[in-house]
């Protein structure tokens, strides 16, 4: 991707995003559990788009080194397919992800907010943070989202690279379906 492109005009190209975790889809605090487990809590606008962005064919792969149940769970729910928990090696997991479904590095947008997410920040076409990410990232992405890790920067990136293509807002439904529960009528 053209180092002479707008954000714009970069992000266009994108076909795939990967997103970090803690400090990126939370704003980094975890309440460690006594089974091993965490706790984070996540802004419900960003899981929407999550959720929205795979179900209209967006490629979306989550790469943390953090790890959990609940944080799996989480990634089924909205029917993130691609995720690497646990990871130690981000890049041999956007390597991955990039010969599974076909999307070369400089397609990729990855958004991260720490130390560990500088190589893979540097590695894909289109390095982003949200607001609150430490000093080297912000200095290493192209563009800083307006909002902080937990708190809408996921969304923020995921809507606008729908909006250049034409595919935000297509329908009014949720992403979600459970049929498992009755909503009561009012």
């Amino acid at each position: 991707m053209g180092q002479n492109k707008n954000f714009k005009e970069l992000i266009a190209d994108v076909e795939a995003i990967v997103f970090d975790v803690d400090g990126v889809m939370t704003d980094g605090g975890i309440m460690p559990l006594p089974d091993g487990d965490f706790l984070r809590k996540y802004n419900a606008k960003d899981g929407y788009a999550l959720g929205y962005a795979v179900k209209h064919g967006l490629n979306v792969c989550i790469i943390s080194g953090g790890f959990g149940r609940t944080l799996e769970s989480r990634m089924k729910r909205l029917g993130v397919e691609n995720y690497y928990l646990g990871c130690m090696d981000k890049i041999a997991a956007i390597e991955e992800f990039s010969e599974r479904c076909g999307v070369p590095v400089e397609k990729m947008m990855y958004m991260g907010d720490d130390i560990p997410d500088l190589e893979c920040m540097r590695l894909v076409g289109v390095p982003v943070a949200p607001a609150d990410a430490c000093t080297e990232v912000l200095e290493t992405a192209i563009y800083v989202s307006e909002y902080a890790g937990g708190k809408g920067a996921v969304r923020d990136v995921i809507e606008q690279v729908m909006r250049v293509k034409g595919t935000w807002a297509l329908d009014m439904k949720g992403v979600i379906a459970d049929d498992s529960k009755e909503v009561a009528s009012r």
